[in-house]
């Protein structure tokens, strides 16, 4: 069997320690790229293309597609994004 990997140490050795900015800038962009997969998977399945999905939230292609790719998207484009793709969002407390 191979070593195992931890996943905290790994993330602070290459992105810096929990509160730092280097770690707060790639929890950001670990978001983004999440939601974007999110989206991306969603209109897969629906055998969507980034036009269709542009035309029904009143966008333009690229947009999609920079969304998709891991740009950071205001709350309120991600929610008209996930109800045309039938998508429901739930926020929870911690």
């Amino acid at each position: 069997m191979g070593k195992s990997i931890n996943a905290k140490k790994l993330i602070a050795e290459r992105f810096g320690k929990e509160g730092t900015k280097e770690r707060d800038q790639f929890r950001e962009e670990a978001f983004s790229y999440y939601f974007g997969e999110i989206i991306k998977n969603r209109r897969k399945e629906l055998h969507m293309s980034q036009e269709n999905l542009a035309e029904k939230v009143g966008k333009k292609r690229p947009y999609i597609s920079r969304i998709e790719n891991g740009e950071d998207i205001k709350l309120s484009n991600f929610a008209l994004l996930a109800n045309a793709l039938g998508l429901s969002i739930q926020l929870t407390t911690e």
